[in-house]
């Protein structure tokens, strides 16, 4: 119900040739098709570019594979974990020594989908100078490396191969989960200006002088004893107490919200990030709202998601297929 909001629903088997032919229909009057198949797959139902093109030389194919549209392992089955263990994401995560942690949410699947329609996006910006449409790809597995970030640069610079660090930033310390007396927060600070105003907020300035942690460099080398000597500090009184302090002090810090906290949060609600859906049948429900805004021509919530196929008969009698036609084919398993 989240993910498909502001859609239409068309059952097709493309292994039939009329349920090619009705999906060739659609290629033709439009401007971008996607599909998430393993590479081989598309070759088989008439969904790969050389076929597309040869329809409509303007149609954008975007491509979301497990690891490749060609390569040793372009064949294989993708799934979100796999790529998260093999694009290094699960070896960083978790506590140290702890063992490899996937990420809670599916992010090799999520970030695909964000660089194949950032892809998509470019190709029609380029379409406009060419008048022709392109292929674009990507898989699981480049975009969890791509997500490595500064991770992947680590090693491919330096030969550092990075390792879990738990709640502790890899490099910028004190970042970090420290303990309140009423539970936990998030406390972030980079550079030696941000750490010396974090220790005055503290009231705690020997923090500063300590030869322990005078640098950047000597804080990362000693970060247990850097937490532990935070942590007695802000056990002392609430998360709510500290937020206020730090952030008044230009420190950044937050709380660590449950997924009501997250919707109950001011700002949040603020920038509406949860907005409400009427379902024919499952009545009225909140989810989530785009992350980005336009000025101009902002997104809104028009309709539910669909029920599986249903918008087929409404889609086929606009490419012109009569009624007996339409029901021919939900006889024959087309639709």
């Amino acid at each position: 119900q989240n993910l498909h909001r502001n859609k239409r629903s068309l059952t097709l088997n493309l292994k039939a040739e009329s349920g090619r032919e009705i999906f060739h229909k659609l290629v033709a009057q439009a401007d971008v098709v996607i599909e998430n198949y393993r590479a081989d797959v598309k070759n088989r139902l008439g969904a790969d570019y050389e076929t597309l093109s040869s329809i409509n030389p303007r149609i954008i194919l975007g491509s979301i594979s497990g690891f490749g549209q060609d390569g040793p392992y372009s064949y294989r089955p993708g799934f979100d974990q796999i790529a998260q263990g093999m694009g290094g994401l699960m070896s960083i995560t978790g506590e140290p020594g702890g063992g490899p942690m996937r990420v809670g949410i599916p992010i090799a699947d999520l970030t695909a989908g964000f660089f194949c329609a950032q892809g998509i996006l470019l190709a029609i910006i380029e379409r406009q100078t060419s008048g022709k449409g392109q292929w674009v790809k990507t898989s699981l597995l480049e975009a969890q490396i791509q997500m490595l970030d500064f991770q992947a640069a680590r090693y491919l610079k330096d030969g550092e191969v990075p390792v879990s660090a738990g709640n502790d930033h890899p490099t910028g310390i004190p970042t970090g989960v420290f303990p309140t007396s009423d539970g936990h927060m998030n406390i972030a600070v980079a550079g030696q200006v941000i750490y010396e105003r974090f220790c005055n907020a503290l009231d705690a300035p020997e923090l500063i002088t300590d030869e322990r942690f005078k640098s950047g460099d000597l804080r990362s080398k000693n970060r247990i004893e850097m937490n532990a000597s935070i942590g007695e500090i802000t056990s002392t009184n609430t998360t709510e107490h500290w937020i206020a302090l730090l952030n008044d002090a230009g420190c950044p810090c937050g709380p660590i919200n449950s997924m009501n906290e997250v919707f109950a949060d001011p700002q949040v609600q603020h920038l509406q990030m949860a907005v409400s859906v009427d379902h024919p049948s499952l009545g009225k429900f909140d989810i989530v709202n785009q992350a980005v805004k336009l000025s101009r021509t902002p997104s809104s919530i028009r309709t539910a998601t669909p029920e599986q196929g249903e918008h087929t008969d409404d889609i086929l009698g606009e490419l012109g297929y009569t009624a007996e036609e339409i029901n021919g084919y939900h006889t024959n398993g087309v639709v």
